[in-house]
């Protein structure tokens, strides 16, 4: 007996698990103070019932039926973001917090000044307090307690990398006594910049404040560099990145000509998802070699890295390398054995694949009497303590004034998002449940391998 699902249950099988409903605290029944006078031209508010699709290629089916069906299904649709005109919070009664978690990232004062902007010129709220070094700045034992931001504290703060509010990773996890701290300052709207695990603890902060009856407004701006977030087109700072990043590449081939078989060796972020190497690769049209956490590779063996690159080397002469600084894992993992240590954020401690190749490559040429050069370049935190580009600026500005809008109308448990280039609400739920991770079978990779001619397999 055939255990083969109905063609339309296979066709439709991508939505069985999506839910795109977002939280409200309740009804919205103050007006905006974004409403013109009389006589003045409308703000473009957005209603709850607008919405984009989540899936809009027409190709993803053969039956038109069961395309129609799709963009039919509620599950298919993102809740626009933007300005509502009616409010769930009034703004007189306002007090809002802002918190930046995690690693440096481009834009993180470009967002903060942008929400600190948005919610006191745009909606006149009184009150933000920033709390200092992510979570760790909302316990009891923290050495530092929140600075009082307005539009005066922030006005220049863009014009710089970092985050004037300061980063750190953990603390997550003390929910109990983080909601604490923001009923004794009386926060009724949280702001929490930052990437999967931050964003993960802020539905945790929103679930308890719901447990208690405590009207809290948790709304999250997406940080993370790797651009590994589920439903977000593009993380802010990941352009920046890959700019940095590619010219990093370019020194790595300058630097690669300049000698006899010169090898130029580039490590850039990228824990779990190799975004930034793929897209520096297609931007800098240099390197020879992208390695990423998704395609894993041989070191040895004749579809080895090695063997590969001992051949480009005999027929040109150079060759550039860049590296995500989680690919190969399972070959230091066997060499250098198994990291069990975890940052306070709960990620495992990484060995420097960047080193541990440089190394590799070295000794295997020495071996072979092969006279090469290797030249290492890890622009990592050169590239976190950036101020963003232009394009990157921009995109912090609307996430910021889009995030009040959401906080305003009483949304929560929510993250912006832009989805085929609209701004969007996405349950914070939804974004942490699995990374965004390149399909080595996707159209990205495959470009990728044209531009490189790498092998599509180093794999033995």
């Amino acid at each position: 007996m055939s255990t083969e699902k109905p063609e339309q249950d296979k066709k439709k099988s991508y939505l069985d698990s999506i839910d795109f409903t977002i939280h409200t605290l309740g009804e919205a029944k103050y007006d905006s103070p974004l409403l013109p006078a009389k006589g003045e031209d409308s703000t473009d508010f957005v209603n709850d019932d607008d919405y984009t699709l989540y899936k809009v290629d027409i190709n993803s089916f053969s039956d038109r039926k069961i395309q129609e069906e799709a963009i039919l299904d509620p599950r298919n649709r993102m809740e626009k973001a933007g300005p509502r005109k009616k409010l769930f919070f009034n703004p007189a009664d306002v007090r809002a917090g802002i918190s930046t978690s995690g690693g440096l990232c481009p834009g993180l004062n470009d967002v903060i000044r942008s929400l600190v902007r948005s919610l006191m010129l745009g909606y006149g709220v009184k009150t933000v307090w920033g709390f200092r070094f992510g979570y760790r700045g909302f316990l009891l034992n923290s050495t530092m307690g929140p600075m009082r931001l307005d539009p005066d504290v922030v006005d220049d703060i863009h014009l710089e990398g970092g985050t004037i509010l300061g980063s750190a990773r953990g603390g997550g996890e003390q929910t109990e006594e983080i909601v604490d701290t923001l009923q004794r300052y009386r926060i009724n709207m949280l702001f929490v910049i930052g990437g999967d695990g931050s964003q993960k603890g802020a539905a945790a902060i929103a679930n308890e404040a719901e447990r208690r009856g405590y009207e809290l407004a948790v709304v999250g701006v997406p940080k993370t560099i790797d651009n590994d977030l589920s439903f977000i087109n593009k993380s802010f700072g990941f352009e920046t990145a890959v700019g940095i990043a590619q010219e990093s590449v370019y020194a790595a081939h300058v630097e690669a000509n300049g000698v006899m078989n010169g090898v130029g060796l580039v490590k850039v972020m990228g824990r779990d998802s190799g975004f930034i190497a793929a897209q520096t690769a297609l931007a800098s049209q240099q390197a020879n070699y992208v390695l990423i956490p998704e395609v894993p590779f041989d070191l040895h063996g004749p579809k080895g890295l090695l063997n590969a690159l001992t051949q480009r080397l005999k027929r040109k002469g150079h060759a550039v390398i860049v590296v995500a600084e989680g690919a190969g894992g399972d070959l230091m993992s066997e060499e250098i054995g198994k990291i069990t240590e975890k940052d306070a954020g709960g990620n495992a401690r990484m060995h420097d694949i960047g080193l541990f190749l440089k190394e590799k490559i070295s000794a295997y040429f020495k071996e072979i009497k092969l006279d090469a050069t290797v030249r290492y370049i890890d622009p990592s935190y050169t590239i976190r303590a950036s101020a963003p580009n232009s394009n990157d600026a921009i995109y912090c500005a609307r996430l910021g004034n889009n995030a009040v809008h959401a906080a305003m109308a009483g949304k929560t448990k929510v993250l912006m998002s832009q989805w085929n280039g609209i701004y969007v609400h996405v349950p914070i739920d939804m974004a942490t449940r699995s990374r965004n991770k390149i399909n080595p079978r996707s159209r990205l990779w495959q470009d990728v391998l044209e531009t490189t001619w790498q092998p599509a397999s180093m794999k033995n």
